[in-house]
């Protein structure tokens, strides 16, 4: 299992910096994660946002490739409806030949109407673009079509669905499952029965949670970050579709906190809980990589260098210790 970091590369107008100085830095930024033992950096896209969400990742991820040596380098997720399959198979290409073999391609569905909207793309048919683009490009890669070609045979593929459906297909197209849901993953397991695929297969994903030393401490530094990156979710989500998401307040959120310990969802917890968490969450699937928020909603560089500080210490030491 692989401990990775997950970047959005969002610039949120209260806490923004020059896209320069934003860049450069997080380059430094996952240079310096590898060296502490980082063995993942996975990369995610959208479309249209105020504050400039990362929405070229394969660009992103062909610099990442020279500025470091052995971390894997993913997408979670490339919106595969929004690209054209033959593109995309030759930039995939093109990361993994100059990262000497540790591309980890990630596609999604989308779910964003607006950004169907400024591509042109047919948002209803996006289950079935998705897993066209696959057979695409394992078919062109089997072939040798793309030029340069891969360096890894095959190229390891994933499908970021969130739902039963979008599981099972994954298992029926013996592609991994980026989602860490045991409930997800019977279904998952469930398409590759279906498809007579034998073995366990593979799934990863994204933890919504913040290492800290002082919980309590960090709670009032994060929140508006928390609610900066909670509402732009549920505003894109209703970008389209004609409705007016309520705001999410701060003081909410911190009642929410007070009275269940999480956010949405999202846990700030210190490095002896999480451990135990993560290992209770993670029994039993056949995880390759689990991966963290790395900035959340522009949460100050001070806060990141903690949270990286445990991951890749004290409690990747837990994990490893565990398994």
């Amino acid at each position: 299992m692989k401990l990775g970091i997950y970047l959005d590369m969002r610039n949120p107008p209260p806490w923004s910096r020059t896209w320069r100085d934003l860049y450069r830095s997080t380059l430094d930024l996952v240079a310096a994660a590898e060296r502490r033992g980082a063995q993942a950096v996975w990369l995610t896209e959208h479309h249209g946002f105020e504050d400039g969400y990362l929405s070229q990742p394969l660009v992103l991820g062909a610099a990442l490739a020279e500025r470091t040596t052995s971390l894997r380098i993913g997408t979670a997720v490339v919106l595969a409806p929004l690209r054209h399959p033959r593109h995309l198979a030759e930039e995939a290409a093109l990361v993994d030949v100059l990262s000497g073999g540790r591309l980890e391609l990630g596609l999604g569905a989308g779910y964003v109407r607006s950004e169907f909207e400024t591509f042109g793309a047919d948002e209803a048919q996006r289950y079935r673009t998705t897993a066209a683009t696959v057979w695409h490009l394992r078919s062109w890669f089997e072939r040798g079509e793309i030029k340069p070609a891969p360096v890894q045979d095959p190229l390891p593929v994933w499908l970021g669905y969130q739902g039963p459906r979008g599981a099972r297909t994954a298992g029926s197209l013996d592609v991994g499952l980026l989602s860490l849901d045991p409930g997800l993953y019977r279904h998952y397991l469930a398409g590759r029965a279906d498809a007579g695929i034998d073995g366990p297969g593979r799934v990863g994903g994204v933890v919504d949670l913040l290492l800290v030393r002082d919980p309590e401490r960090a709670l009032e530094q994060l929140l508006p970050h928390l609610a900066y990156h909670l509402n732009s979710y549920r505003q894109a989500i209703a970008d389209g579709r004609g409705r007016t998401p309520r705001v999410l307040k701060v003081d909410e959120l911190r009642e929410e906190f007070r009275a269940t310990g999480a956010v949405r969802g999202y846990r700030i917890l210190d490095a002896t809980r999480a451990a135990a968490e993560l290992t209770a969450r993670i029994d039993g699937l056949p995880v390759e990589h689990l991966l963290f928020w790395c900035r959340i909603g522009g949460m100050p560089d001070s806060m990141v260098e903690e949270h990286l500080d445990l991951l890749f210490g004290d409690v990747r030491t837990a994990l490893i210790a565990d398994r």
